[in-house]
């Protein structure tokens, strides 16, 4: 699934396609992607009523917190999209063939008043932006906004926590979080009410960068360790978004149909059973809290506790 940095170069890109443009008309081609996962329904009354929520109304902004990424539409509302595992945001000129796995299709307007960089001054005046879900894992929903941690966001996101791109994130108060957690550190850092936008395979990379065993126990790990695995996270999600992300198949592109490329970089996740870039060792798998965890068994000691 799509962590911060994946989720943050498809958001960029939408922020530079849709910031200032209308959206003249839209179509959901599979109910099933409206609503949420949890509780999705045929029912084409709900269809009509996303689409009537958001038709002639102008896209304000892309924002994102941790891995939820939604549109900004007439002020008040947020266009709220979660790509799951399949999912893409991608443009295309209006005539462009329609994918098979198309879920759903918004017909896009460049005003005078648009702020979109890609677009450019002779770029197309009307394009499509549609979501494409293979598995149909993603979702879309039309959500009022609230204020929560000092940002507008969906209701559904109020939970989440900032992220370590925003300006409202805190290291110490993240670190203090973690300090309290008697879970492994792993599973706490998959927690997203203590810091968003961490998913596994970002997980794995900041406790290997930190030296740190993912069955270590969040709150019996010492100050230092923890604010060392929260500057990993931020470094290496920072080192991933600068290359566009981790692409493991086609299924994760940014709104241009390109793959990032961090997963040539990864030093832990998905290397079981290959020698650590530091020491040699075989790197090993374990689960923690029903996840696949990657770690160097020599670079990452289990703490003895008494």
């Amino acid at each position: 699934m799509p962590e911060l940095p994946e989720v943050e170069s498809v958001r960029r890109g939408l922020a530079e396609w849709t910031t200032g443009a209308l959206i003249t008309a839209a179509e959901v081609i599979d109910h099933r992607i409206l609503g949420t996962t949890s509780a999705r329904r045929i029912d084409p009354g709900l269809a009509a009523d996303f689409t009537d929520r958001i038709v002639g109304e102008r896209i304000t902004g892309a924002e994102r917190r941790g891995k939820f990424m939604w549109l900004t539409v007439g002020g008040e509302s947020g266009l709220l999209v979660h790509l799951g595992m399949s999912g893409q945001m991608r443009v295309h000129p209006s005539h462009a063939e329609v994918h098979r796995h198309t879920r759903a299709v918004f017909r896009l307007e460049r005003g005078e008043d648009s702020t979109a960089e890609a677009a450019g001054s002779n770029g197309p005046e009307r394009y499509d932006l549609r979501f494409i879900d293979q598995r149909i894992f993603g979702h879309l929903s039309v959500q009022p906004l609230a204020l929560a941690h000092g940002r507008l966001v969906p209701a559904s996101a109020i939970h989440i926590a900032p992220d370590p791109l925003e300006d409202a994130f805190d290291l110490e108060a993240v670190v203090d979080a973690l300090a309290r957690k008697r879970t492994p550190l792993k599973a706490a850092l998959l927690d997203q009410t203590v810091v968003s936008g961490i998913g596994n395979i970002y997980a794995d990379e900041a406790l290997f960068r930190a030296g740190v065993h993912p069955l270590a126990i969040a709150s019996r790990t010492r100050r230092s360790r923890l604010v060392a695995v929260v500057e990993s996270a931020a470094s290496v999600m920072g080192d991933a978004l600068a290359v566009g992300g981790t692409s493991f198949d086609a299924l994760y592109v940014n709104v241009n149909g390109e793959s990032g490329y961090f997963d040539r970089a990864l030093l832990a996740y998905g290397r079981a059973g290959q020698e650590c870039v530091r020491c040699g060792t075989e790197i090993a798998k374990l689960t923690v809290g029903g996840r696949g965890s990657h770690f160097c068994p020599t670079c990452q000691r289990m703490p003895r506790y008494r």
